[in-house]
């Protein structure tokens, strides 16, 4: 497609993710910032808006139309989002708390950044933990449940949390507590630029988080701009086919 500036950042980069080092070149948020329009974010952060533009236009010519998240099911999806980034933050964070314990250990007198670093990472272990659960138990199976009831016109019963949108808007204030977390880190870490006596451990400790972060991103982009919107589609799809009958 050809990107507007009255385009979201978060539906450019769902229909192209090539365009996702694009935006984060520019500082533009397109995890938990991407309802945003294009103009709306470079007006806010003084960027050139043009410029943005003309080297999202050219990002078209590598487009990688083999992926395309937001063609698939959601049963899919979520299966993909549960297999792939779900199961890469469990299986992330006892490597990356044990490089923090180490590296706090050895630099952690010279370097007071590191203990903040552990705090700010452990409140996002337990925010993520936690919020992966309760996808995992209530709000994906459900949307699971309507796509089958859609598929087959089976009847389905109102959920105890009223209308799925519910749970979404919970998930997506989450995902924005675990933004402003890792902007935390980031901080912290000078954008994950080990200092001059940086150890070998040190190194791989920034790399790790900076790769969980970007994993992040990615997960809460599935979910905010691809997932969540489905559900809601897949709800009222299902309210209209009811009322009709």
């Amino acid at each position: 497609m050809t990107v507007q500036k009255e385009n979201k950042i978060g539906d450019v980069v769902a229909g192209n993710f090539y365009t996702a080092s694009i935006f984060e070149k520019y500082g533009l948020d397109f995890c938990c910032g991407g309802k945003k329009s294009i103009f709306e974010a470079c007006t806010e952060k003084g960027i050139d808006q043009e410029k943005v533009l003309f080297e999202l236009s050219k990002s078209d010519v590598i487009n990688n139309t083999s992926v395309r998240f937001d063609k698939w099911d959601v049963d899919f999806l979520i299966d993909y989002i549960v297999n792939n980034h779900h199961s890469y933050v469990r299986e992330s964070i006892p490597t990356i708390e044990h490089h923090l314990q180490k590296v706090h250990s050895a630099h952690g007198q010279r370097h007071s950044e590191i203990a903040k670093i552990g705090v700010e990472f452990n409140g996002l272990k337990e925010e993520l933990l936690a919020h992966m659960q309760k996808e995992e138990k209530m709000l994906f199976p459900y949307i699971k449940k309507m796509q089958i009831a859609l598929k087959n016109a089976f009847d389905m019963s109102i959920p105890p949390f009223g209308t799925v949108r519910n749970p979404v808007n919970v998930m997506e204030h989450e995902h924005e507590n675990a933004g402003i977390i890792t902007k935390h880190i980031m901080e912290l870490s000078n954008n994950y630029t080990p200092p001059a006596d940086a150890c070998s451990t040190f190194k791989v400790l920034y790399s790790e988080l900076q790769e969980f972060e970007n994993d992040l991103h990615t997960h809460v982009l599935l979910e905010n701009n691809i997932l969540f919107p489905k559900a809601i589609e897949l709800e009222n799809l299902i309210k209209s086919i009811n009322k009709a009958d």
